[in-house]
């Protein structure tokens, strides 16, 4: 059985017509509340097999302090607050056995936490990374305060209202008959090669930008384009828009900057990166999207 795409799984109720200071407030007081804690990008799990990213409250007395705090939701009548600490609490806790450390991409990989803490994990990172670096209003320049517990954040000084961004890519898998199009970046793994993809940019339709990605990237042309799925992709805050394309056209050109080279791969080739039994090639990792694109197509 294959492991289900890494992040898309998030439990919480997110109460969104009830994000106010009070329900922040109220929620960091209860008892009851899990705390989600990152000392800087490093979620702290407690140990376990597997393990849990839900803390107790009193964790926060582990902490030498804390920066923002924000309410993520309820899971059952549980509210769950994530907490933003500097990358120096992570000391806290290398010692100690009963608790881990780790990234959150590793954390998926190594199936660190039960999967549906997962997607609960990406939202506190993403939300948390996104107050880390926009202490600042965009408009005026003035320090910004945290509002609507932790979804928002205002500007004193001009009024503005700043909102968490997430950041859409497309990423594609391209086909021609029985082949298809994957290339590899210099930062893959050795002998990986993954689905094409990048930013969907303003005024652009989600179409439009899987073909100009797959020429930009290889020199192919692209007509039909569906699509299948998406993933949010927490580093630091995007969203995985998957999609099949059509090549028109199979002569592959790339410049060498954003690939080291890409090619096409026959379903049997493909099947063989899936098993881990090809000799020249591995498939993209089973927690990404770009794994269940190229898994979907060797089905049918």
């Amino acid at each position: 059985m294959t492991r289900p795409i890494a992040y898309i799984t998030n439990p919480l109720v997110r109460h969104s017509a009830e994000r106010d200071p009070e329900a922040l407030a109220n929620a960091a007081r209860d008892p009851r509340t899990a705390m989600v804690v990152l000392a800087g990008d490093l979620p702290v799990l407690q140990a376990g097999e597997p393990g849990t990213s839900l803390l107790p409250s009193s964790i926060l007395g582990r902490l030498p302090g804390h920066q923002e705090q924000v309410f993520l939701g309820t899971l059952g009548d549980r509210p769950v607050v994530a907490t933003l600490a500097a990358p120096e609490a992570a000391e806290s806790f290398l010692d100690d056995p009963a608790f881990a450390v780790v990234d959150l991409r590793s954390i998926a990989v190594r199936g660190l936490v039960p999967a549906e803490e997962l997607g609960l994990l990406a939202m506190a990172k993403s939300l948390l990374d996104w107050h880390r670096r926009h202490r600042f209003c965009a408009n005026c320049g003035a320090p910004t305060q945290l509002a609507q517990a932790g979804f928002r954040r205002d500007c004193g000084a001009c009024g503005a209202q700043h909102f968490p961004r997430t950041d859409p890519v497309v990423i594609m898998l391209i086909t021609r008959g029985d082949k298809c199009l994957m290339g590899r970046q210099p930062r893959f793994a050795e002998k990986m090669y993954s689905c094409l993809a990048g930013f969907l940019e303003p005024g652009e339709t989600i179409e439009d930008a899987v073909r100009r990605e797959t020429f930009e990237e290889a020199g192919i042309r692209v007509g039909a384009v569906r699509y299948m799925t998406s993933q949010p992709w927490p580093f630091p805050s995007n969203i995985m828009i998957g999609c099949i394309g059509e090549a028109l056209t199979e002569e592959i050109t790339f410049d060498g900057e954003e690939l080291e080279d890409a090619r096409w791969f026959t379903k049997d080739d493909v099947r063989r990166m899936l098993e881990g039994t090809h000799e020249q090639f591995d498939a993209p990792s089973p927690i990404a999207i770009a794994n269940h694109l190229v898994r979907e197509w060797v089905k049918n």
